[in-house]
Parts: C-alpha cells; sequence; structure tokens
C-alpha cells in the first residue's frame, strides 16, 4: 500500500515513509491510495472474531508487508490489552466505553500502536526519531505513556498552560525518561501551528528527523476506525440501524469511522457533535468552511477550531458536499447544555459521563428526533475523573480514582515554559546536538 499526500504535490510513498515523517513534504496529511472493502462475511460473522482478529483483517491492507504479518500480528495484540465495552442505557442510545487503557482515554489505541510501528522501524536506525505533538488534553498522556521507552524514540509534547485538566497535565509532564512536556502560554491552536512550523522549518528538519503523534499521523489515526467495528460486533445482532455519534474537534476519530464505513461496515451514519468549537456544524449549514481561533470549554479536548483532519473526511466523499451531508449531521452544544446532559445521563442511567461524552450523548439526541428508528452509540472518548473537578460538581457525588490514575497523581510535574516559536526550535537543535 502507498500513501498520497491530500496537497497532491509530493511523490507518494510507503507506510514506513509516511509514519516516520507523519506529513508529505508538501505539508499535506497521507491518505492511502487505495480502500478494499472487506467480504459481507466479515461482517455477518464479526462476532465469532475476537478483537484482535477483527483488528488484524482490518488493517492488514494498510501495513503489509512493510511490516511481516507476525509482526503486525504482535503489535495489534500489545496494542489491544484492553476492553471495549458497550453499555446500553435505552434501546435507542448505547455508549462506546473508549477508556479502559493505561491512560484512560480513546487515544491510547493509536498512540501504542504507532508507537511499536515506530519501534519497529527503528530498530536498526541509529539516528533518534523526534515525535512533536501538540496536545489540547489526552493526545499528550496517550503518546507519553505509548512512547515511554521506546528506543531511539524522543517525545516533545506541547500543551496550553492553564488548559488541561489537572489529571492530563499530570500525565503528560510526571513521566521523565524520553518524554519531554514544553507548556506554551496560549491556547492548544497556538500549540499546534507551532508543531505546524517546526515541519516547515529547514534550518531543523535538515538536522533532525521530526514526526507527528497527532491523528495527522496515519499509524496514530488509522486504528481508530476498529471501535467502530469492535461497536458494531456487540450490537449488530440486536439493531439494524446503527448510527454513531462522535464527540470531534480535530475530526479524527468521526474520520475514522468512515474509513470503517469506506471497508464495508454496514452503518449509514455519523454524527459530529461540537461543543461551541463548531466550525463544521457551520459548514454542513451554510457550505462555507471558515476556521477560526478556538475558544475555551470544559471539553477542553475539542477546542480546536481547525481540524486537521476535515480535509480527510472530504477526500473520503470525493469533496461531494450532497454526499458528505448524507453522511453526516454535526450539532454543536453550550457548556451549560453539556452540565445538564450530565446530569440527566447521571439522574436517569446511573451513569457517569465526562463532559466529551455528554456532548456525544446530546449529539444522539438530536439525531433520535428527526431518526427515531435508529440506534445511535455515542463515543465516551475519556474517563469521568479526568475531568474531576467538572463532574463532582455536576453530579454532587464524589468519584474514586482508577489505579491508572493514582499511580501518576504523586509524580513530580516536570515542564518547561515557553511562549515563542524561536524557544520551540532553540530547545529541539539543542538537545538533537545533545543526542
Amino acid at each position: 500500500m502507498n500513501y498520497y499526500s491530500l496537497n497532491h504535490k509530493a511523490p507518494n510513498t510507503t507506510f514506513k515513509n509516511a509514519v516516520i515523517k507523519g506529513l508529505a513534504p508538501d505539508r499535506g496529511l497521507y491518505f492511502p491510495e487505495s480502500i478494499t472493502p472487506l467480504p459481507k462475511s466479515f461482517f455477518e460473522n464479526i462476532d465469532k472474531l475476537t478483537y484482535q482478529e477483527i483488528a488484524f483483517e482490518a488493517l492488514k491492507q494498510f501495513v503489509l508487508p512493510e511490516i511481516p504479518k507476525d509482526e503486525l500480528k504482535r503489535i495489534i495484540n500489545e496494542t489491544l490489552s484492553f476492553d471495549f465495552p458497550v453499555v446500553e442505557l435505552n434501546k435507542n442510545i448505547s455508549t462506546l466505553e473508549l477508556f479502559h487503557g493505561p491512560t484512560m482515554a480513546f487515544k491510547d489505541v493509536g498512540a501504542r500502536f504507532m508507537a511499536r510501528c515506530l519501534g519497529y522501524f527503528n530498530k536498526d536506525n541509529r539516528e533518534q526519531v523526534t515525535v512533536l505533538v501538540a496536545t489540547s488534553g489526552d493526545t499528550g498522556g496517550a503518546v507519553a505513556n505509548g512512547f515511554l521507552g521506546v528506543k531511539g524514540v524522543n517525545v516533545v509534547i506541547l500543551y496550553p498552560s492553564g488548559k488541561v485538566s489537572d489529571i492530563q497535565e499530570k500525565q503528560l509532564t510526571t513521566l521523565g525518561q524520553n518524554i519531554t512536556a514544553l507548556e506554551v502560554d496560549g491556547v492548544f491552536d497556538d500549540c499546534q501551528d507551532m508543531v505546524k512550523r517546526a515541519f516547515l522549518d529547514e534550518d531543523l528538519t535538515s538536522k533532525m528527523q521530526l514526526t507527528s503523534a497527532n491523528s495527522i499521523n496515519i499509524a496514530r489515526w488509522l486504528p481508530q476506525l476498529l471501535y467502530f467495528m469492535f461497536a458494531y460486533k456487540q450490537l449488530y445482532n440486536q439493531y439494524d440501524n446503527i448510527v454513531f455519534s462522535v464527540p470531534s474537534g480535530n475530526f479524527g476519530n468521526v474520520c475514522a469511522g468512515m474509513m470503517a464505513q469506506q471497508l464495508g461496515l454496514p452503518v449509514k451514519h455519523f454524527v459530529a457533535s461540537n461543543n461551541e468549537n463548531n466550525v463544521v456544524t457551520t459548514y454542513l449549514k451554510t457550505e462555507n468552511y471558515n476556521p477560526k481561533p478556538s475558544v475555551q470549554t470544559i471539553s477542553n479536548a475539542m477546542d480546536v477550531g481547525n481540524p486537521s483532519n476535515f480535509i480527510r473526511i472530504q477526500e473520503i466523499y470525493k469533496s461531494d458536499f450532497e454526499t458528505l451531508k448524507n453522511n453526516l449531521s454535526s450539532f454543536s452544544f453550550t457548556d451549560e447544555e453539556t452540565k445538564a446532559a450530565m446530569k440527566e445521563i447521571y439522574n436517569n442511567h446511573h451513569y457517569v459521563a465526562d463532559p466529551h461524552g455528554a456532548i456525544g450523548y446530546l449529539g444522539a439526541k438530536f439525531y433520535l428526533k428527526e431518526n427515531p428508528n435508529a440506534h445511535c452509540v455515542f463515543l465516551e472518548t475519556a474517563h469521568p475523573v479526568k475531568f474531576l473537578d467538572v463532574v463532582e460538581d455536576v453530579i454532587k457525588e464524589e468519584q474514586k480514582l482508577p489505579r491508572q490514575i493514582q499511580s501518576v497523581m504523586n509524580g513530580k510535574k516536570v515542564s518547561i515554559k515557553i511562549s515563542e516559536y524561536n524557544e520551540l526550535a532553540s530547545y529541539l537543535l539543542n538537545k538533537n546536538t545533545h543526542n
């Protein structure tokens, strides 16, 4: 399988090169040259397959032969070492829990998969690879944990000072080893702009190998299509019309769901549930795509004003607005509506949702008003204790910290404060000189 740049001004390349480079030389996101649907029988008998078997069949066309079959199976087994349960709230709404991994966020799968692919590709390479990543919350912790101790890989994470939760901050600032946290005086978009600028900076790229572990990297993004297959495996014998409501920030997750659909997953529709950063909601109403600076909300992992993966969604539907609208609805919600939903889910269903999951729930409810025969699955993308202050304030009940969280809470925060791009560039060059 080769990959092409969505800017269409760079040569096509291999899976290995796409993973190591992150972005194409023309700064475009990589996309697979072809997508071969899986046979119908795969989905008709999906409940007889393990998660690992599903993952191998779904991902092999994108990875083989550059990673050999047995090696890919090992990577998948190590990546999928936890559960993905579906919890039914009522006959119309379920939630898919994606927070049972080591950092209790959905990004664990992509980060672990990418780290192992990069580790495999880098095993005989004497040069260091620097993974440079911006986070609005959960990406940082998942990447830090996934890449911790990986030989030949340094990880540098930029996060907006004061705009991630205490637990999220601890997860990316306490690990040490090959992980460094840079605390940026600004918002997530400032962090993302610095990362993009670094990839364009020939002074840097001529001296070091940079790659990204945001969902722009295909090895971080593609494995997320598995979530939708795992949910389908658990529900398809009960429900005919399954729809997914996906809390959406950078749009990597909902885009991955659409890739599962391209592989033949019998799902006709997706809901992109937004907070007040609602560029895509507005676009689907007006056909006017207008990125703008992000605003801060209680669902901080979705505080993205210019979603990187939306160009991949447009590619999947060949930039046809009507086809996109047939496959995607989008709604946006305020913090007050989010809190009211968290309270409703708790009072009516005895279920504790985090703010992102609550927005997914609201998107599901809005979709069901017009489509009452659907069964809508909203993605619960992070454990509620990662947003402890908000959750406890809303539901008025103390939450117990899971062991994954307890293990980092006593760690000492270590971060380097920066406010300008030249401070990032200077840090990277100095670090590279001393390696």
